[in-house]
């Protein structure tokens, strides 16, 4: 995603050796010990039982505003790298 000036980030609640676990595997940065402020900041779904945000995402433009966003109650419904391209592909088309 580096040709198209994308940058994809990650945060999650896991505590920082954790989350430098799963950052191995990745190619983006991952934030670590996201918690109720976070989730109340992004207007997230916080699971009581397993105390964690359900996936939030967001696409934010180069002005840092937030263009469009994906909010999951659950574990289904992660934005698609692929949805990603295209959906920009899209507001471009729309400049």
């Amino acid at each position: 995603m580096e040709e198209r000036d994308i940058r994809v980030f990650a945060a999650s609640v896991d505590p920082e050796d954790k989350a430098r676990e799963v950052a191995q595997d990745v190619s983006f940065p991952i934030g670590y010990g996201a918690n109720e402020e976070h989730r109340d900041f992004m207007g997230s779904w916080w699971e009581e039982r397993r105390g964690l945000i359900q996936p939030s995402e967001f696409i934010v433009n180069k002005e840092g505003k937030v263009v469009t966003s994906s909010y999951s109650s659950g574990p289904i419904g992660r934005i698609d790298a692929a949805d990603v391209i295209k959906m920009i592909d899209f507001l471009e088309a729309q400049k």
